[in-house]
Formats: C-alpha cells, sequence, structure tokens
C-alpha cells in the first residue's frame, strides 16, 4: 500500500466529520454564507449599485438584487476586463473561465481567491468522501486521467482567462502530480482529435486507475483504445476501479460504457459549473448528489414552473420540495448576484439534502405548450432502452418538426445507435408511449390530433461528433443539449447524416 493512500483514509475521516456539522445544518450555513457575502459585497460597485449596505435580510437582499443571466451581469464583467478593481467582488478575480454560452456567445465567469477554494477543496472532498464510505484509497497510488480542456491561460487586465478544467489543471496538489496524465504539453493540444491519440499514447502502457471526464468523451477514449488494441478497457487497465464524471445525465451512457470497460468500476458524480461546484455524490448508496451548502454560495431556488412568470418567488434551502423542479440561482464570493445558473435541479433528500441535475431551464420544448424538459426525455429513452436491452445509444437530441411536409407536427427524436434496437419502430413507440405517461400537456396534444407520436431519425456514426467537430466544440466540457424549441442543431445534424 503506497503512501498516499495511507495518508488519505485519515484526512478522508477528518473532512466527513467536519462535513456533518453543515450536512444536517445546511440552513444555518445557508444563513452564515448570506451575511458574509453582503459583508464582503458592500464596498464593491455592484454593492454600491444595489445598495447592499442597507440590506439585512433576505427579504431585503430579494427586493434589491433581481434573479439575472450573464447578459444583465455583463457591463460589470467588461468594467473588470477594462481594468476595474472591486466591481463585483473586492479586488480582482484570479480568474476568468472562459465558456461557451447558448445565448451570450462567450462568457466570462470571475473566479477570485476566496472562490478558488469552492472548485478545488469540492472536487478533492468528492474522493476523500468516496475513501471513507468504501476504503478504496489503492487508486491514488497509481495513475489518474483527467480528461480536459487545455490548461493554457492568456491574460486580459492582468486576469488569467481558460477554461475551467485548464484551471483547476493548475491546482492539482502536488503529491498528485506526479501520477497525473495526461502530460501538459498533451493536455495544451487544440485539436481534440489529435489530442486524443496521444494521451492514448502515453496512457496506453500506464498502470490507470482512476478516469475522469464527460460521458462521451471518455466512451470515444475508449472506443479508440478498443480499436488500437481489440481489447477491453478491463484488460488494457486492469487497475481501473473508479470513474469520476459530470456534466451530462449518466444513464443514457452506462450501458455502453460499461460494455466497453467489460467490468462494473465504481463511479462518482460530481456537479461542478464555471460558476460555483454545486454538489457531489458523498454516498455509493444513496441517490443523488450531496449540495455544498457551505462553500462560499448561498443558494436560491425557483419552481420551474415558476420561472418565466413576472415575479416568481425566491426560496432558500429549506424552502424546497422534494421531487419539485427547480431552477438554481446562486449568490456567492465570486461576485455573482442573483445569478440564474440555468440548470434545473429536484431534491431527493432533506437529511441532508441531496439532489438530482433534471436538465437546463431554457433547454425544453414548447412549440405548442407542451413543455418537454430534459428530465422527461431522459427517462422515456431510458425506459424504451430497458424494453429493447440489445439498444446501445451514442447520443441523442430532440427538436419540433412544426411544419413538415405531410400530416401533423411532431417531435423528432435523432438518434446515434452503437447497437440499434431490432425494431426501431416499436423502440420509437415505446420511447413516445412513455413520454405521454411523464407528460400530461403531451399527453393531451398527441390525444387530441395536435401532434402526431415522435419520428424517430437514426444517424449514422460520428454524427454528433462531426457536428460538434464543425461547431469547432469537439472534446473537452462540450456537449449537445439534449432538446432545443428549434430546430438550428436538428439541422446540422440532418445535414451531415446525410453527407455520409
Amino acid at each position: 500500500m503506497g503512501i498516499r493512500s495511507v495518508v488519505s483514509k485519515p484526512l478522508a475521516k477528518f473532512i466527513v466529520e467536519r462535513q456533518q456539522a453543515w450536512m444536517y445544518q445546511p440552513a444555518e450555513a445557508q444563513q452564515r454564507w448570506f451575511q458574509r457575502l453582503m459583508e464582503g459585497g458592500r464596498a464593491t460597485v455592484f454593492g454600491r449599485d444595489h445598495h447592499l449596505k442597507d440590506v439585512r435580510t433576505v427579504a431585503e437582499f430579494r427586493q434589491a438584487v433581481p434573479v439575472r443571466d450573464y447578459e444583465e451581469l455583463k457591463p460589470y464583467i467588461e468594467q473588470i476586463l477594462n481594468g476595474g478593481t472591486d466591481v463585483l467582488w473586492k479586488g480582482k478575480p484570479l480568474y476568468f473561465a472562459k465558456t461557451s454560452g447558448t445565448t451570450s456567445g462567450t462568457k466570462y465567469i470571475p473566479i477570485t481567491q476566496d472562490s478558488i477554494p469552492n472548485h478545488i477543496n469540492s472536487a478533492r472532498d468528492a474522493l476523500l468522501n468516496y475513501i471513507n464510505e468504501t476504503g478504496n484509497g489503492a487508486f491514488l497510488d497509481k495513475k489518474l486521467i483527467f480528461l480536459s480542456g487545455s490548461p493554457e491561460l492568456t491574460q486580459k487586465a492582468g486576469i488569467n482567462i481558460g477554461r475551467l478544467s485548464g484551471i483547476a489543471n493548475h491546482h492539482v496538489p502536488a503529491y498528485l502530480r506526479t501520477n497525473q496524465l495526461p502530460s501538459y504539453e498533451t493536455n495544451v493540444i487544440d485539436d481534440w482529435e489529435t489530442k486524443l491519440e496521444r494521451i492514448i499514447d502515453e496512457t496506453l502502457t500506464q498502470p490507470m486507475s482512476l478516469i475522469s471526464g464527460i460521458p462521451p468523451w471518455v466512451q470515444m477514449y475508449f472506443d479508440r483504445i478498443q480499436e488500437r488494441t481489440g481489447k477491453l478497457i478491463k484488460d488494457v487497465f486492469p487497475d481501473f476501479s473508479v470513474f469520476v464524471y459530470g456534466g451530462v445525465n449518466f444513464e443514457p451512457y452506462r450501458a455502453k460504457l460499461f460494455d466497453s470497460i467489460g467490468k462494473r468500476v465504481d463511479s462518482i458524480e460530481t456537479y461542478p459549473a464555471s460558476e460555483g461546484f454545486i454538489a457531489f455524490q458523498d454516498s455509493q448508496t444513496e441517490e443523488g448528489l450531496l449540495l455544498l451548502v457551505d462553500s462560499g454560495i448561498f443558494f436560491e431556488f425557483i419552481a420551474a414552473d415558476e420561472y418565466f412568470t413576472e415575479n416568481p418567488r425566491r426560496l432558500m434551502i429549506n424552502e424546497v420540495e422534494l421531487g419539485k423542479n427547480y431552477a438554481v440561482i446562486i449568490n456567492n464570493n465570486a461576485g455573482l448576484w442573483g445569478y440564474s445558473l440555468g440548470d434545473t435541479v429536484k431534491f431527493v433528500s432533506r437529511e441532508p439534502y441531496r439532489l438530482l441535475v433534471t436538465g437546463r431551464i431554457k433547454h425544453f420544448i414548447s412549440a405548442f405548450g407542451e413543455h418537454v424538459i430534459g428530465e422527461e426525455v431522459e427517462k422515456a429513452l431510458q425506459f424504451a432502452m430497458q424494453q429493447h436491452p440489445e439498444t446501445e445509444v451514442v447520443e441523442f437530441t430532440v427538436a419540433p418538426m412544426v411544419s413538415p411536409q405531410a400530416g401533423l407536427p411532431y417531435h423528432e427524436w435523432l438518434v446515434e445507435f452503437a447497437t440499434p434496437p431490432h425494431d426501431v419502430l416499436a423502440f420509437a413507440r415505446d420511447v413516445d408511449n412513455h413520454l405521454i405517461k411523464l407528460n400530461v400537456y403531451y399527453d393531451d396534444l398527441i390525444t387530441g390530433s395536435i401532434l402526431q407520436p415522435l419520428k424517430l431519425t437514426s444517424l449514422p456514426r460520428g454524427a454528433f461528433q462531426r457536428y460538434m467537430k464543425s461547431q469547432g466544440k469537439l472534446g473537452g466540457q462540450n456537449k449537445v443539449p439534449r432538446l432545443a424549441n428549434d430546430r438550428k442543431i436538428a439541422d446540422g445534424l440532418s445535414e451531415i447524416g446525410q453527407m455520409v
């Protein structure tokens, strides 16, 4: 047993014991952070604009600070990029995490000296919770791979700018640097396919024990390894025991990923965002991700069905209900105030507060008033895959077909199969029937002959990868939205499918 695994166990025990103080007193932890954030924000440009010096209660804060998205925060970001200081938080940010917005183009999300522990310590604590529960720390003594964006940073106004995963790469603890892969030289390669081949060159003969990344890009890594070796991943990496992932719902990828591996390995789900590390899986036996209520963020939640109303209610953690979808609003020590993260979550436990990520508040189909959300399409697909166990899905997305050449409108499901179902029409019927059960509005539209049942378009292998490459978003932390209220993605995929 190596020194890392030996030392990790008492450290894991200490971290988990300390965690108990806020896990079971979440409202008190959140109130403490609310007060700290008010103190930290009062002397800023934002604080003066919103009279934070006069704010003493959460109710007063909500009167002073509206919910906003990136576009509404952008003027403050531009002040910082033009050299301003004490704009959103004291001093200047350490970094800007550069990310792609679905409506805002490139976004620059501040990360400050005060907020960086939220990102780094939370990732560490996810692993330590796993070690404390399972006793498995041996993976720390082997090689660890993080499939991430480039760690190369640029500068503007004296602030380092890069992808969140690349920024995090600079904060990997020194004791893990010696067994971290890929190398810096490989990690900075821009072209994902070139980078992937170099990663395989570096890792193929190494004792890989932990692999981390967004599932579709990990699957691509596994596929290329199998093409080279003709072996299952368990035979290439016999020490592989822990898979860490986040960013998308794992369920559509689970069967194919584990088939590629050839054995069961433990998995740890995380919920990191450029705006903050929100939650992580703290248990291998309990459902959901532990909400990090004591990590520099004061959370608010808006019921998803109220989000687009004129004055939606903003709830604190102790006001949420189980089983209901909420939009996540964060206020943090990076200087984000009333910031709509864009994600929806559903709580599955109160003691402690654990949640599931259910989709994006603006990623839905409601071309006819059905308001189908990400959680529903993923559950419908998962149900059909259970009915057709031979089926393996690589990727999928859903879009409305409002004006077909003939017949009623419908939802088009564009699916890339690794292994298609024996009966594609029966598979599509199972998806449609389950979606009808999940969404009463969709049911009404089908039974009322406003919509016809969904149509499934089977795309050739590699279609999603080629589409992402055409958009300059192949690899890293990029992912295709599960559904959209327009046909931009669907039409792009259809064009690529016809070219093959």
